[in-house]
């Protein structure tokens, strides 16, 4: 069993095990050599860079709960050893079928987002344990619609809802900033439609959702847009402070809440600092894809990673490994590429990228790479590469101490 408890605080387990990733002419060879017997590609987790992760989070998170976003994990060991660190609680879910699944041994499961899975939701309405399990989803009618012509209030078991919200800031010169999402807005715009959920027989409001996209997912560290992004992150801060308080007073007027869920790996010191909050989200920090090294206010581990080997060499300046092509969804742009770390200062050809079969990479050290080499990637995400494998080695020290499942090892594909 995965074990991520110790006998260190927060703060002194962060400080105590940083250093050795921070040296990346130690780290990346001591997994090589804990995994050379393996075949390639292999994945493995670091279980000491998973723990650092975890505890940072909660130090960050400033004592305010963090709820685990699965689809950022994708592995049950993980989110269960997660889940038994004082600080984490309950589940973000991605999919209806996936939250079912969990429900199975985990009792506090919110689905992230809106769901019409008529068969799950067939699945839901005729298991009452799992009813009481999952917070389902919603931001228009229409969802409450679908479920009733799925079972109606009187043939089944009263359904946890909760009103996903749009915390996106609306810029009066730069438009919307953040992701689409919900179409509720202002406190008025969710009061109302929170009124017309608590009259609907059948559901109970128990829940907000306002996950803060343009904050907690984009680094503000470097690049020519950095200070253009700091500006707008502490503008829709402020906009964003005052509308939530302003939206979970409207709310709890109407039913009491059992929770106001904001934020995600990239915005905790602010979710942890508002306190309209009830809980944050965060699941990217744990595993540390590369898209968040370009964070001003913390840098998390490399806790996972995948690595391929050399099959041939096209030229003298150029090694090429078997696969690669692991792309992270988002706008299709460099960043959404697996970043070679290891051996360093690699990188992949602008016309082909990472591909499919195969990666031709070029560097310095390209030339010192031989056939049956192998190259360390990182994913730009953190959960997706689950879906490529189906296991995660874990690696404590210099040895494999365990196999770790993914969804996919465990016969899973839910989105």
């Amino acid at each position: 069993m995965l074990d991520l408890t110790d006998e260190l605080s927060p703060v002194q387990g962060a400080a105590a095990v940083a250093p050795e990733w921070e040296d990346p002419g130690r780290y990346w060879p001591r997994l090589s050599a804990a995994t050379g017997h393996l075949p390639a590609p292999v994945a493995v987790i670091d279980r000491e860079a998973l723990r650092y992760n975890a505890m940072d989070l909660l130090v960050r998170s400033g004592g305010l709960p963090i709820r685990v976003a699965s689809k950022s994990v994708r592995v049950r060991e993980v989110l269960d050893a997660v889940l038994r660190l004082p600080g984490f609680r309950g589940i973000l879910a991605f999919t209806l079928e996936e939250a079912l699944w969990l429900a199975e041994t985990h009792d506090d499961i919110v689905l992230g987002y809106p769901t019409v899975d008529r068969a799950a939701l067939e699945r839901l309405v005729a298991d009452e344990a799992a009813a009481r399990r999952i917070t389902l989803m919603v931001d228009d009618l229409v969802h409450l619609d679908l479920i009733d012509s799925v079972a109606g209030p009187g043939s089944r078991p009263e359904l946890r809802v909760a009103i996903d919200v749009d915390a996106s800031w609306r810029s009066p010169l730069l438009g919307h900033i953040g992701v689409r999402r919900s179409a509720l807005f202002s406190a008025g715009e969710v009061a109302a439609f929170a009124r017309k959920v608590a009259a609907r027989p059948g559901f109970r409001l128990v829940g907000l959702q306002m996950y803060d996209a343009q904050i907690a997912g984009q680094g503000d560290d470097a690049g020519p847009d950095a200070p253009l992004i700091r500006l707008v992150q502490s503008r829709s801060r402020e906009e964003l402070r005052e509308r939530r308080a302003a939206i979970a007073a409207a709310v709890s007027a109407v039913a009491p809440l059992e929770f106001l869920n904001g934020g995600g790996t990239g915005s905790l010191e602010f979710s942890g600092s508002d306190e309209s909050l009830t809980e944050a989200s965060a699941g990217s920090g744990l595993l540390g894809g590369h898209l968040f090294d370009g964070y001003r206010s913390f840098r998390p581990a490399p806790a996972a990673a995948f690595a391929f080997d050399v099959v041939r060499r096209p030229a003298a300046d150029i090694a090429t490994v078997l696969g690669g092509g692991w792309i992270a969804s988002g706008p299709a742009v460099a960043s959404r590429q697996p970043l070679p770390v290891w051996p360093a200062d690699l990188r992949t050809l602008p016309r082909e990228a990472a591909g499919e079969v195969q990666t031709p990479l070029r560097g310095p050290n390209a030339a010192t790479l031989g056939v049956g080499d192998r190259v360390w990637f990182r994913h730009a995400k953190s959960g997706e590469p689950a879906e490529r494998i189906d296991r995660y080695h874990l690696v404590s020290g210099d040895e494999v101490i365990d196999e770790l499942p993914t969804y996919r090892g465990e016969g899973k594909a839910f989105l």
